[in-house]
């Protein structure tokens, strides 16, 4: 038996449920054990925190009890849905992403205020809409009531945990470095020129790297109580298009130029999601005063002093960003 307290992680092979495993794990002298929740304890990412010395525990988001079964115990948990999983056709055509994302949150919130948890981090982003309506920006709303989905719907989710009076940290976070390796970094252009397009024009957006939103959790579970009831939004850097291409530079040793679209451009690109992608960054673009503002970097490093820079990030990554 064990006096540590347990922190139950959902999505513990993902990349922000990782982060935090792997920081409970890399502290074997502090008050915390990890629980890994995960849909296959056979995956190779369980097995190895399994050997690792963490719990894995099989559950699943859209099976209410097991979440509330995996959750038997805990102190509390890390909560992290995914808009972008893969979904079968019929999963699609049974539910929007927005409503699935709604569906696996309220179950979260209603298996943690039933387990008792004391303290829930709930991995969530701006409802874009409200920010919208402000400043008066006009786009597209998609799946009939949202702008920006995949941030709207985590937003909407906020209150369940209110309602219910879960003990809850709303950890807000943002655009990974990651994306940078997926085809959102620089590319060549007819003349063989490294371009970086985005349209963000001269305003700046907060960035970070996906393994740093798990250590920041576990800096604020650390902190116990302060953070209850209260958002914390975070980023690693925050940076315009013109400052982004000199990192860019500076790392691959070639001249790289930004060159900003237009959110018009973007969704009339016609790739899977372009509607989607265009709002969202219609909102870090519209909305860069207050989405930057918020994002306390010095806080963030308090939580979490691994921080990574987007320049040391870009340092280690370099041979893996596609340039075609």
């Amino acid at each position: 038996m064990t006096d540590k307290k347990i922190i139950a992680v959902v999505g513990a092979t993902g990349s922000q449920g990782g982060g935090l495993v792997r920081a409970i794990l890399a502290d074997p002298e502090g008050p915390f054990t990890v629980r890994a929740l995960t849909r296959s304890a056979d995956s190779a990412a369980a097995k190895e925190f399994a050997a690792r010395g963490a719990e894995v525990v099989e559950a699943d988001l859209d099976d209410e009890a097991s979440l509330r079964k995996a959750f038997d115990g805990a102190y509390g948990a890390f909560v992290v849905t995914n808009f972008w999983v893969q979904r079968t056709p019929e999963e699609e055509k049974a539910r929007t992403r927005a409503e699935m994302e709604l569906a696996q949150a309220a179950a979260a919130a209603r298996a943690a205020k039933d387990a008792g948890l004391e303290h829930v981090v709930w991995s969530t982003l701006e409802d874009t809409r409200p920010h919208f309506e402000r400043l008066g920006s006009e786009l597209p709303t998609l799946l009939e009531t949202y702008k920006v989905p995949h941030f709207d719907a985590k937003g909407e989710a906020n209150e369940f945990f209110t309602e219910l009076g879960v003990p809850t940290t709303f950890l807000q976070t943002t655009f990974y470095y990651e994306s940078f390796l997926l085809g959102q970094g620089p590319h060549r252009d007819e003349n063989g020129q490294l371009v970086l397009t985005n349209p963000m024009a001269d305003q700046k957006m907060s960035l970070i790297a996906a393994e740093d939103i798990g250590r920041t959790a576990f800096g604020i579970f650390r902190r116990g109580d302060d953070f209850i009831g209260k958002t914390v939004s975070i980023a690693g850097t925050h940076a315009t298009g013109d400052e982004l291409a000199a990192k860019f530079t500076d790392v691959l040793g070639e001249k790289v130029v930004y060159r900003p679209q237009t959110h018009h451009e973007v969704r009339a690109a016609g790739f899977p999601g372009a509607d989607e992608i265009a709002n969202m960054y219609q909102f870090y673009s519209d909305a860069s005063e207050y989405f930057v503002g918020v994002r306390d970097l010095d806080l963030v490093r308090e939580l979490n002093p691994q921080l990574r820079s987007l320049d040391s990030w870009l340092r280690e990554h370099k041979s893996e960003i596609p340039l075609g």
